[in-house]
């Protein structure tokens, strides 16, 4: 089909909802279509967003604004881009119901990336109802709770990266820091994200691992943002996204947000995740029990038990095998 213009409304905390909006540009745009992304993210402002959909095509407003000045600018941006098409990523009715009663005026397909939302917020603002609105529900790899509706269709996980886009084993352990002199020694990676308080206990959960391992393991703390203060002699690097270096993480440590789960499952990678709280997101439902933990004793003794032997990571890892759920999506858009 000819290419289309598409609008991808990303608006929420964390790093979610935008890398989830990314991984549908760049399955799109492969396609033929402009993808243009409109954010709010507090982490938007450091990633090179314009490296995976082009210059001027990733629109940042500030996690500041209130919903009449979102709602204002987000009018502004809809009647520049002109888009044939509109996907709205998690909030059906907008981050702060902002689009409300917008989103029934716009002559356009409307497709809403449906996923897990607490059942409290569906049914208070009669979400059963709001979303016949759209023309295509898309639930991107997990249950939620209209998952029933006559036009919601499943796909497997959204990955900002094709499996044939990640570095080897070698690639990705060099990229991230590890000599070749520690070819024998495990990679454990914490994910530091989320809030300002929780990117801070996860640099005091990296300083305590690699305290505690000692030479037994290569701790590496991979954080998005800038980060003001990092105790010596801890190595931070800022890659985004870290799917293109997981080949050569032995153990994740993170949260349960939806990105850092599907990721470590789609590449094999054990993980060990704290259940953050959210107003929507119930991560403990995202969890396997084996691989949440709920404080940092639990988790120094889960990466201990996980950790590979010497002789272990000399043997030649399978590389993974996954299929990036963001192309389907892309086709059934295509026919919404």
């Amino acid at each position: 089909m000819r290419g289309e213009r598409w609008l991808l409304y990303a608006l929420g905390g964390g790093l979610g909802h935008l890398t989830r909006a990314v991984a549908l540009g760049r399955a799109a745009r492969l396609r033929g279509h402009r993808v243009e992304v409109v954010t709010n993210s507090a982490f938007a402002s450091g990633l090179a967003l314009e490296a995976e959909l082009g210059e001027g095509l990733v629109h940042r407003l500030s996690p500041e604004l209130g919903k009449h000045t979102v709602r204002a600018s987000f009018e502004r941006l809809f009647a520049r881009v002109s888009p044939e098409v509109l996907v709205v990523d998690t909030f059906p009715r907008g981050l702060g119901g902002e689009l409300a009663t917008l989103l029934p005026e716009l002559k356009v397909r409307k497709v809403l990336v449906h996923r897990d939302l607490h059942p409290d917020y569906v049914e208070r603002f009669g979400l059963a109802r709001f979303v016949d609105t759209y023309d295509r529900l898309l639930l991107p790899g997990e249950p939620a709770p209209l998952a029933h509706h006559p036009r919601a269709v499943s796909t497997p996980p959204w990955l900002v990266r094709d499996v044939g886009e990640l570095l080897d084993v070698p690639s990705a352990r060099q990229a991230l820091g590890v000599a070749t002199s520690e070819e024998a020694v495990p990679v454990v990676a914490v994910l530091a994200c989320g809030r300002p308080e929780e990117v801070d206990e996860c640099i005091g959960l990296a300083a305590m691992l690699q305290r505690e391992l000692g030479a037994r393991a290569a701790v590496r703390l991979l954080a998005p943002s800038a980060l003001t203060s990092v105790p010596e002699p801890l190595t931070w690097l800022r890659p985004w996204p870290a799917l293109p270096l997981m080949r050569g993480i032995d153990v994740l440590v993170g949260a349960g947000g939806y990105n850092t789960v599907q990721e470590a499952r789609a590449t094999g990678t054990p993980l060990v995740a704290f259940a953050r709280p959210r107003l929507y997101d119930r991560q403990a439902l995202r969890l396997h029990a084996s691989e949440q933990v709920s404080t940092f004793d639990a988790a120094l003794a889960r990466v201990s038990a996980l950790l590979p032997t010497p002789s272990e990571l000399r043997r030649e890892r399978a590389a993974p095998s996954y299929v990036n759920g963001a192309h389907a999506a892309v086709r059934l858009i295509e026919g919404a």
